[in-house]
């Protein structure tokens, strides 16, 4: 018998396959007559869009597993309203009307950690303007849950709706900030591993920052599990176009290079969750930029690469010695990391 691996469930091309031929295969068939001519399931994006007069409604869910539930720059709760936030920012939705949170819970949880996580939530609420409306509390067995498992959904309005396979040869790749900061700080904490140097997680609400430029973006996409290599693989693939990445132009900070050699993981595998990929005409692309530079969470953000008509689908990677096609993973390298 078939069973699931932990790799269908890591953002790449093994989690894909998974939810096109089990999920979306099914879902698609029901009707979909409420959309309006937006975005449905089929198309996989960050979340579904409805047209409603002359905005977009955007819906987005997420769960969330993560190993350890506290590690450094942020913890579960924190995690779970900013990747919901973020998925509406990805398609352009940055108010946010409301989120609904649902919490399971194993016996024996400690409480006061469940007063923290949900500080944490409030607190990045409040950063993001994104207010809790709804939710639902369940309580499972000792031993039939690993402490605690958080959902959010997500519900927002744009009057630009910004998909992930909007990419045209000629746009600039921008990368907001530095990458691999949230896997590897995980990592990290989950192995013990001492090093020189904070290395904190990124995790952040971005919605803020991109309603500085969503106006300008052809394309957006955050790189979570699977990291800027699966994001970028899925934006050139559904936009059919190839993308030139300039090794050295990504941001990366020297502790997240130092852990990444010492385990063996490439920072563009490894999970963000502060960062957003973005597509731009080359025009735009610095004025952009320069919008970036003046966000905090934008500070470290550089164009990283061009999209080009060759080799669809294709990332090809450009140390500054030579080119070679990076490859997409199958899952993300670090399970449970968000």
């Amino acid at each position: 018998m078939n069973r699931v691996a932990l790799k269908q469930g890591g953002g790449g091309r093994a989690m894909r396959a998974l939810i096109e031929k089990v999920f979306v295969r099914d879902f698609a068939t029901l009707p979909q007559h409420e959309l309006n001519g937006g975005v449905g399931i089929s198309a996989m994006d960050d979340g579904a869009a409805i047209k409603l007069g002359d905005d977009w409604l955007v819906i987005t869910t997420d769960s969330h597993v993560i190993h350890p539930i506290f590690f450094p720059g942020g913890d579960i709760g924190r995690l779970s309203i900013s990747g919901t936030v973020n998925d509406l920012a990805m398609m352009g939705a940055t108010r946010v009307l409301g989120l609904t949170c649902s919490v399971i819970l194993e016996e024996g949880f400690s409480l006061e950690w469940l007063e923290v996580i949900q500080r944490s939530m409030v607190e990045a609420c409040i950063e993001s303007n994104a207010p809790v409306v709804t939710g639902d509390t369940k309580v499972m067995g000792r031993g039939e849950l690993d402490g605690i498992v958080i959902n959010t959904t997500g519900i927002g309005l744009t009057r630009t709706l910004v998909r992930d396979n909007g990419l045209s040869a000629g746009d600039r790749i921008i990368v907001t900030g530095s990458i691999g900061e949230h896997g590897l700080a995980v990592m990290a904490a989950r192995h013990g591993i001492e090093i020189d140097g904070d290395l904190l997680s990124d995790v952040a609400p971005m919605n803020s920052m991109i309603a500085t430029i969503v106006g300008d973006v052809t394309a957006m996409k955050d790189p979570t599990r699977g990291g800027v290599s699966s994001a970028l693989h899925e934006m050139a693939s559904k936009s059919g176009v190839g993308i030139v990445l300039d090794e050295r132009a990504v941001p990366v900070l020297p502790a997240v290079r130092a852990v990444g050699e010492l385990l063996g993981i490439d920072p563009l595998h490894v999970a963000n969750e502060g960062k957003a990929l973005l597509g731009v005409r080359a025009g735009a692309a610095q004025d952009v930029l320069a919008r970036l530079h003046q966000h905090p969470l934008g500070r470290r953000a550089a164009i990283i690469g061009t999209c080009v008509a060759e080799r669809p689908g294709s990332i090809v990677l450009d140390t500054g010695f030579g080119k070679r096609l990076l490859a997409e993973p199958e899952g993300e390298p670090l399970p449970r990391i968000c």
